[in-house]
């Protein structure tokens, strides 16, 4: 690379800056965290990247996010597709208006899905997409008033949880999955399980996306000398003293370390990965049998109360912490 990637090529070496110009990932939401992470892992050297978001630039938004008040009124994806081209001039950016439900199948060719989007049933669609094509995906989500947040990977297959298993057990208070997806800019877990929109500040929220970065470009790294292990597949940050689970005090501008397990029981990853279940599909037999569309909603919303039901009595295993 040219004189402007010296000290970057110093730090990670010739070989692994090779292998991050080699690397396409998919960014799906780009607004405050999403942009943000977009942007640095191009600064970083990362050599190809899919922008997935149906949102717009609009003039509340430029306190918090990476684009400016000459992108108001365009699509947040070509907004920080231009700025990733500015900082990277190799970059190759595909810049997709629109929801990743309707472009699944731009993230089958892809090394890693950097999620930024807080709206569950949007994160559900891509936990499926990623095991499906046995894709890594990280995810992240900024607390009430960007009092801190979290970030974890999770892999298609192995003994770690899927998305539905880590949100279920981190978030205990999720009832059934919100319709809302919105970028990832700051929030609270209201009672559907959904980061909700509440004030903070873009500092706080980049100090989440940072390490939702800094995680990505982990990731892209194996194989190399700089790829280090991470001690559980979540860390919890703290801008103010958080209390993560009753007794697991954080304080201010420090991290608590989580290893989520995976959920036996978890009606998306507890059974089979070629028969991952979902609830149409648990009453495909049952359907068969009726005679009315009405006959067929009550078979499914039996099942959506039998697996509720399930889900609260369930044991969803012990979470260990490291420090």
């Amino acid at each position: 690379m040219s004189n402007a990637w010296d000290r970057v090529e110093r730090y990670l070496g010739e070989d692994a800056l090779a292998q991050l110009a080699r690397k396409k990932i998919a960014v799906v939401g780009l607004g405050s965290g999403g942009g943000f992470v977009a942007l640095t892992l191009a600064m970083s050297g990362v050599g190809q990247f899919v922008l997935i978001d149906d949102d717009i630039v609009e003039v509340t938004n430029v306190v918090r996010h990476v684009a400016d008040l000459r992108d108001v009124g365009r699509p947040k994806v070509e907004a920080v597709a231009d700025l990733i081209r500015a900082r990277n001039p190799k970059a190759q950016v595909q810049a997709i208006v629109g929801r990743v439900e309707n472009h699944a199948s731009a993230l089958q060719d892809i090394d890693l899905v950097v999620v930024g989007v807080d709206g569950e049933l949007a994160k559900y669609a891509i936990n499926a997409v990623c095991r499906e094509n046995n894709l890594v995906a990280i995810y992240a989500g900024v607390y009430e008033r960007g009092e801190g947040g979290d970030v974890t990977i999770i892999y298609p297959s192995g003994d770690g949880p899927c998305y539905a298993c880590w949100a279920q057990q981190l978030r205990a208070d999720i009832s059934q999955p919100s319709d809302a997806e919105t970028d990832l800019d700051y929030g609270m877990i209201g009672e559907d399980g959904t980061l909700a929109a509440e004030p903070g500040l873009y500092l706080h929220v980049v100090r989440v996306a940072s390490a939702q970065a800094d995680m990505a470009l982990n990731f892209l790294l194996k194989g190399q000398p700089i790829y280090r292990e991470f001690p559980a597949n979540t860390v919890v940050l703290a801008n103010v003293a958080l209390e993560v689970f009753e007794g697991i005090p954080v304080p201010p501008y420090s991290a608590q370390w989580l290893n989520i397990p995976r959920d036996p029981h978890c009606l998306v990853c507890g059974v089979p990965k070629q028969s991952a279940l979902s609830l149409e599909a648990l009453a495909a037999d049952l359907i068969a049998d009726v005679d009315s569309e009405a006959d067929e909603q009550r078979v499914i919303e039996s099942l959506e109360k039998r697996a509720q039901a399930k889900r609260q009595t369930q044991s969803m295993g012990k979470v260990t912490s490291e420090e």
